[in-house]
């Protein structure tokens, strides 16, 4: 399964130290066709990678935008998938290009998440200060599941880890996005790439 580790820091106290990093791992089967991340959208004001597959066209499982919105997404087993829900990465890309704000769409999303298989989802605006009162809520309820779930890499003959991501926002608003792909169906073979930009005031 797909894994995302996160250290936020709204209020880093020195010029050196990061808002934000980010790394994550998306596991898939190796015959399911994607891209590698790159700017699209308006603007080109979106970098992601994109699902090819056949009527998931144009999800992505992590983004960032320009002005800030972050989102991620992990999948989970069920017992059974229901195979006409709706894609889950356009979770991702509808949060990335909407002008709506990251709590407004997550209650949004909770009212419809029964439309799409089981999903986990971090949706954020890097540009806003969250309230200090609530940002310690949740982690008595957290830690416990990501000590015993948590699996860093997936190797399987048809499955796997895919990519490898790592997000740095620096106290400055400077975004370094750098992707390692697999090439093909070749667990052997990867691409790195990286991306820097400046969020937008």
């Amino acid at each position: 399964m797909c894994i995302i580790f996160f250290k936020f820091d709204p209020r880093p106290v020195s010029k050196n130290a990061y808002r934000l990093i980010l790394a994550a791992n998306r596991d898939e089967f190796y015959h399911r066709p994607s891209r590698a991340a790159d700017f699209w959208g308006n603007n080109n004001e979106v970098l992601s990678g994109l699902d090819m597959e056949e009527g998931k066209e144009g999800g992505t499982w992590l983004g960032i935008n320009t002005r800030g919105k972050l989102a991620a997404l992990t999948n989970y087993l069920q017992p059974r998938l229901d195979r006409d829900a709706r894609g889950r990465g356009e979770l991702v890309a509808q949060f990335l290009t909407s002008d709506v704000d990251s709590l407004s769409y997550l209650k949004k999303v909770s009212t419809e998440g029964h439309l799409y298989n089981g999903f986990n989802l971090i949706a954020a605006d890097l540009r806003q200060l969250p309230d200090p009162a609530i940002e310690d809520q949740g982690r008595e309820y957290v830690q416990p599941i990501l000590s015993k779930y948590a699996a860093v890499c997936v190797r399987c003959p048809d499955y796997g880890t895919r990519t490898n991501t790592v997000i740095l926002v620096d106290a400055d608003g400077h975004v370094t996005f750098t992707e390692r792909s697999m090439l093909g169906t070749d667990p052997s073979c990867w691409e790195t790439s990286t991306h820097e930009f400046r969020l937008q005031s």
